[in-house]
């Protein structure tokens, strides 16, 4: 049982030294009980406070990590119902789906889509993190060979599908250092793969007809000493599903049920045998509140929206989406193309960028960091002036890609012209535009190199 805010704010320090981000240990208390805010926020309380406020200062959902080749995957760790509440912390996990029936060349296939469907998009890598493998031949060498051909053919995270205590031991030493999730464990099996789970140090899958046998599995597990948990409820069908995964997700927040707090998994590829309607359903779930979708299959026109739209969800609504400052290169420019600048709001970024390829001119476009801010905001704000653009000009290398020296700048900052050439002797600072919809005609009536 998670401890109230008066319970926590007995082991604090009661300093009220405000170095945890709230003026007093009270509201820091409250913060805690409510799993808005982290213990180690708080610089001066003492080891043997930690360790009785550890439960409380845990997240009510607890964080997962799952090894993949590259960055690890981090589900789970959820504070709020709803993003606007405070952030979603930890997108869900695409998987798609293989199994040890199908075609060696469907199996190359599959594993070349999870490889080849990654984007980039304001400076972040959007991809796919899993493969889920299906044991359903019967045959364990040939489930164990499918795992070990995951492993050396992707970077991916891997979900074992199993319901043979020797295929899945077989499949899971031919992907050990993967860390594979196994899936699953029942009351059937408990005794069995809960074992094997605490033996290998993986995290299991729990799968209940119910919410209550879902709890009672995770208690059990949590006696055994796996802490590691995914929940299935095992919905037949898509009302089901979205009622289980809004009743999961207030049973830790809001009623403090610690043994239902755990992340969750979807298998959208169940749920219909439309790709189409497959994709909404796992839109649908990564909103409320998935911690793991599984898909039959990739294909760019579904999961690339379905991968925009995780990125959209899952960024923290208090910091604006920022693009990473530096030099943007459109349409391959060269030393005699247009040097335009701009801020690094996303949504600028995509509109001005937009408007330049649609003069088929190739052009530099340099991105100031304003820390996500709009031209107008981050002028008004101080971060978008002549001492700090120069600086940033002077330094991003862009003297080294052109021979002439002319720098756009959006019509907005016209006011900072002055101080740009006092900044930038050697170059020529010209007014551009100050909507982005006007760069078009701007550049090709007026730029000459």
């Amino acid at each position: 049982m998670a401890l109230t805010g008066i319970e926590i704010f007995k082991h604090l320090p009661k300093t009220n030294c405000g170095k945890c981000g709230v003026p007093t240990c009270l509201a820091f208390a409250m913060g805690l009980a409510a799993g808005k805010a982290e213990l180690s926020a708080c610089p001066s309380v003492s080891d043997e406070a930690k360790a009785k406020l550890e439960e409380a200062s845990a997240p009510p959902i607890r964080p997962i990590t799952i090894a993949t080749g590259a960055k690890p995957l981090k589900i789970g760790g959820e504070t709020v119902l709803f993003r606007h509440e405070k952030r979603l912390e930890n997108p869900p996990g695409i998987a798609i789906l293989l199994n040890d029936t199908m075609a060696e060349a469907e199996i190359t296939r599959r594993l070349k889509n999870f490889s080849l469907f990654r984007y980039e998009r304001v400076g972040l890598e959007l991809r796919p993190e899993l493969v889920a493998i299906k044991y359903a031949s019967g045959k364990p060498a040939a489930f164990a060979a499918l795992a070990g051909k995951v492993k050396a053919e992707s970077d991916a995270g891997i979900i074992l599908i199993c319901d043979d205590l020797s295929a899945m031991s077989g499949a899971v030493g031919a992907c050990a250092e993967r860390k594979p999730i196994l899936y699953c464990v029942t009351g059937a099996n408990f005794d069995a793969f809960a074992g094997l789970a605490k033996e290998k140090g993986l995290p299991i899958v729990a799968k209940g007809a119910s919410l209550d046998e879902l709890a009672e599995l995770t208690d059990r597990l949590t006696k055994l000493g796996v802490k590691d948990i995914i929940l299935d409820s095992a919905p037949r069908s898509i009302k089901q599903a979205y009622a289980d995964q809004v009743a999961i997700r207030r049973a830790p927040l809001l009623k403090k049920l610690r043994s239902l707090g755990f992340p969750t998994i979807t298998f959208a590829n169940e749920l219909t045998d439309n790709p189409l309607k497959e994709a909404l359903i796992a839109a649908t779930f990564m909103a409320k509140y998935a911690g793991i979708i599984v898909l039959s299959d990739f294909s760019g026109e579904t999961l690339f929206p379905l991968l925009v739209a995780r990125m959209n969800l899952f960024t923290d609504p208090q910091r604006p989406l920022a693009t990473g400052e530096g030099i943007y290169e459109i349409g391959g420019p060269n030393e005699n193309s247009p040097v335009i600048l701009t801020c690094n709001f996303s949504l600028t970024y995509f509109i001005v960028s937009g408007e330049i390829e649609n003069t088929r001119m190739p052009a530099y476009l340099l991105i100031k960091d304003t820390e996500g801010l709009s031209v107008m905001t981050a002028w008004a704000a101080g971060k978008f002036s002549a001492d700090s653009i120069a600086p940033f000009i002077k330094k991003c290398g862009i003297a080294d890609k052109v021979k002439h020296r002319k720098l756009i700048i959006p019509g907005y900052l016209a006011s900072e012209s002055g101080g740009l050439e006092e900044e930038l002797p050697d170059w020529e600072i010209l007014i551009g535009p100050r909507e982005a919809a006007h760069l078009t005609s701007y550049l090709k009536n007026t730029w000459k190199a």
